[in-house]
């Protein structure tokens, strides 16, 4: 499908959705998780303990972002909240944008590949979504989301020692016919186009359609041919059938997400000495950001890197991934056995990409990845009363997941590639290496699960959950690696005229197959001192299961590795004030963080002998300690002020890290990656009538990100990543209470930074660009 062929298809569903519901009368369908007009602060209904309940009667640290604020961020995907939330960091690799890296509190996976698993659970509509490839998803209709601080393995199960991301869409409406036409377009040729229409299909039923488009071209500049590095291509498709009768509500939904993208975008880092290193000015060849050596990486004014192959061609401009969701969740209430309630989800995605991994004018290293995999979850629970001061939730899941990934990957310096900047040419390496990881893992997970609600008086009340969790983990996993005279071989192994590779060696091990047992709990108090001031307090222990590593390059990383455990002890304040026009939250938080799981990725030889090694390490303790703080002020008519500011000191309390060297050293005392020590923003909006049917609203948001250590262990200059300064804003009309026309930029000053750096010293340094200036214009028609 043509990008021209899928306008067409979104301008006619907008002209449908405005046609059908030309003749309602239109009515917000959501209140914004934040201010409203009346001059107070808008009560925001969460699902966060998987019951709909109070944003502020919730006894956890929880964070809900309304549609209103994802439109106003102009965030296509969850990492467009990056910086918007305390204490959460949402980012991805640095050469796999298409693998999320979800941290909270100093708790995440940063590894590429599908076998590290998560720590932090994505769940979209009540299904978790396993997959760390493609979790960093498409924003489009969203009702709000939810993100969790702290272990949520009570409610949520295994791999949410970190917290959780719940995803909530707009779901069908009863009796509405109506609809919504978005169109924007901003610099870099960015253009976005969706539509919604939600129309009734008789007595008890109802539907809702949508379809979004986001296409723009890339802000990296390709110093080869002049060409932007990049492009954003991506359609989805949504489509959602929902009945109800007495007390039966159920919904399915199913959803297609295409995506055509650029290429992933690696930036050479690389310092003179090291393997990759291609001198500035040879070629074309742009100066390193992390230069000199022992300095932090820096942004440039304009950003470029490099995509050539050399004799064989450029690397293809290519990264396709195609995800399918369907969902079913069905509500049985006031049953002999509670209100029941049924989700059941099937995702299966499919990626396929070329990567060159040097960044540079010449051919040294580039990789093709291809992976599919599929998930299939069930959950049932019940919740019932024991008594009128006794809440139970009661309830069982299963999950079962597999996928299969390769890698081919290319490397032309294993002989020593030598350059003459007087000729300009290069001399390639006398042999080039090729190696191909295979890996095919199967997942199971099945537990049950119980919290209760102990109402001691009117204003205390106790909690205790428990789950029992069993994973099992099944993985075979290779890696061939062969040479190639002359330095040059395809991504099939062979040479150009067809004769077949020198193999090496192939690492082999039998498949891994490993299973786990758990029991997790917490144990908490919510006492309200006031009818608008809760305090609150919980222990809770979270695990993660263990697992097996799939990229190896020696047989020994395979693993198996341990799980990890984490007990945090949470104590906050919920408070409202001066008729609910003040809102200020608290929450303090101690954690002790058990067999860390840390993604190693490092290289043994030099030359024709070089090999690629990576494990997944259980040798490391820490303790994390912190506060979020939050005030929302809602001192007049229209005008609302809301502001954050968090602390985390995250380090290591027992970690002897064994060195690529052979020699070992103590991290104790060092910080954990990805783990800013200070976080904050502050945001105001204020809106007034220009007339009896023009209404105005002037929003800006500031966000302040501490600087953090990302994908390296150990901290070194060029494994740091800045502090970063954000300051988005938009100015809206809203024309008769159907017509919207807005201004917005995002990163309005325009800072440049390095978005995350991997740092293989010796070897090479990848990086990439955070988002520069994105600016534009908007309109939206409701009815």
């Amino acid at each position: 499908m043509t990008k021209y062929t899928k306008i067409r298809w979104i301008c006619g569903l907008s002209a449908v959705a405005m046609a059908a519901s030309a003749q309602t009368v239109w009515a917000a369908e959501e209140q914004p998780a934040g201010g409203a007009s009346t001059g107070g602060i808008a009560e925001i209904v969460v699902t966060a303990q998987k019951r709909a309940e109070k944003l502020q009667d919730v006894p956890i640290s929880v964070a809900a972002v309304g549609a209103a604020q994802v439109e106003a961020m102009h965030a296509v995907n969850l990492q467009g909240l990056q910086g918007s939330v305390p204490n959460v960091e949402i980012g991805t690799f640095s050469n796999t944008p298409n693998t999320a890296v979800f941290t909270i509190r100093g708790i995440g996976v940063i590894e590429p590949d599908p076998y590290a698993g998560n720590t932090v659970g994505i769940v979209v509509d009540g299904v978790p979504q396993y997959f760390s490839m493609g979790a960093l998803l498409d924003l489009f209709d969203v009702e709000r989301i939810e993100i969790l601080r702290g272990p949520q393995g009570t409610l949520f199960g295994a791999n949410t020692t970190g917290g959780v991301v719940n995803v909530l869409n707009q779901q069908p409406k009863m009796g509405k016919l109506g609809g919504k036409v978005d169109l924007s377009y901003g610099n870099y040729n960015h253009l976005t186009a969706s539509a919604v229409l939600n129309t009734p299909l008789g007595e008890g039923w109802a539907a809702r359609f949508g379809i979004s488009h986001d296409q723009r071209d890339g802000y990296v500049t390709n110093v080869v041919d002049g060409r932007d590095m990049g492009r954003r291509d991506v359609t989805l498709f949504r489509g959602s059938l929902r009945h109800q009768s007495g007390n039966f509500d159920g919904t399915l939904t199913a959803e297609y997400d295409m995506a055509r993208n650029g290429s992933p975008i690696v930036v050479a880092g690389d310092l003179p000495g090291e393997a990759e290193y291609v001198p500035a000015g040879f070629r074309g060849m742009y100066t390193s950001p992390c230069a000199p050596a022992g300095s932090r990486c820096v942004a440039p004014s304009q950003y470029y890197s490099a995509r050539d192959g050399g004799a064989l061609g450029d690397t293809p401009d290519l990264s396709n991934m195609d995800t399918y969701r369907i969902g079913l969740t069905m509500k049985l209430s006031d049953t002999a056995l509670g209100d029941l309630t049924s989700v059941t989800g099937y995702k299966k995605f499919k990626l396929f990409e070329y990567t060159d991994q040097d960044g540079t004018p010449v051919f040294l290293i580039d990789t093709r990845r291809g992976t599919r995999g599929w998930q299939f979850s069930q959950e049932l629970r019940s919740d019932f009363k024991l008594s009128d001061r006794i809440n139970v939730t009661l309830g069982g899941f299963f999950l079962k997941d597999h996928y299969d990934h390769y890698q081919d990957l290319r490397i032309d310096f294993a002989g020593g590639a030598t350059y003459d900047m007087t000729t300009g040419t290069v001399t390639k390496g006398l042999t080039g290496l090729y190696q191909r990881n295979l890996q095919d893992q199967d997942n199971e997970s099945i537990s049950a699960f119980m919290q209760s609600y102990f109402k001691v008086t009117d204003n205390l009340r106790l909690q205790a959950g428990v789950r029992f969790s069993h994973e099992r983990t099944s993985m075979l996993a290779s890696t061939l690696t062969s040479l190639a005279l002359g330095g040059v071989t395809t991504f099939d192994g062979t040479s150009p005229t067809g004769v077949a590779n020198t193999v090496l060696g192939v690492v082999a091990p039998k498949r891994g197959t490993k299973s786990w047992d758990n029991v997790g709990w917490k144990l908490g108090f919510d006492y309200k001192v006031a009818p608008d001031v809760m305090l609150y307090g919980y222990w809770a222990r979270g695990f993660k299961s263990g697992g097996y590593t799939g990229r190896i390059g020696i047989e020994q990383d395979l693993g198996p590795y341990n799980p990890e455990h984490v007990d945090t002890f949470e104590a906050g304040i919920k408070s409202e004030f001066l008729d609910r026009t003040v809102r200020a939250n608290l929450s303090v938080f101690n954690t002790s963080y058990r067999g860390m799981q840390l993604a190693q990725i490092y290289f043994v030889g030099s030359g024709a002998s070089l090999v690629q090694g990576n494990t997944i390490l259980n040798a490391a303790r820490s303790r994390i300690r912190g506060f979020e703080a939050e005030l929302t002020l809602a001192p007049t008519r229209g005008l609302q002020i809301t502001s954050s500011l968090a602390y985390l000191d995250a380090k290591y309390s027992q970690f002897d890290y064994l060195l690529p060297s052979g020699a070992t050293t103590s991290l104790a005392g060092k910080r954990l990656q990805n783990a800013p020590e200070w976080a904050a923003t502050l945001g105001a909006s204020y809106e007034a009538p220009v007339s009896d049917t023009v209404m105005a609203r002037l929003a800006f948001n500031y966000a302040f990100t501490g600087e953090k250590l990302l994908t390296s262990i150990i901290d070194t200059p060029r494994a740091r990543v800045q502090p970063q300064h954000i300051v988005n804003a938009n100015f809206d009309l809203k024309i008769r209470d159907h017509y919207t026309v807005s201004l917005w930029a995002t990163n309005l000053l325009d800072n440049r930074y390095i978005n995350s750096v991997f740092d293989a010293p010796g070897t090479l340094g990848l990086t990439n660009y955070a988002q520069p200036r994105m600016f534009g214009v908007s309109f939206k028609a409701e009815y």
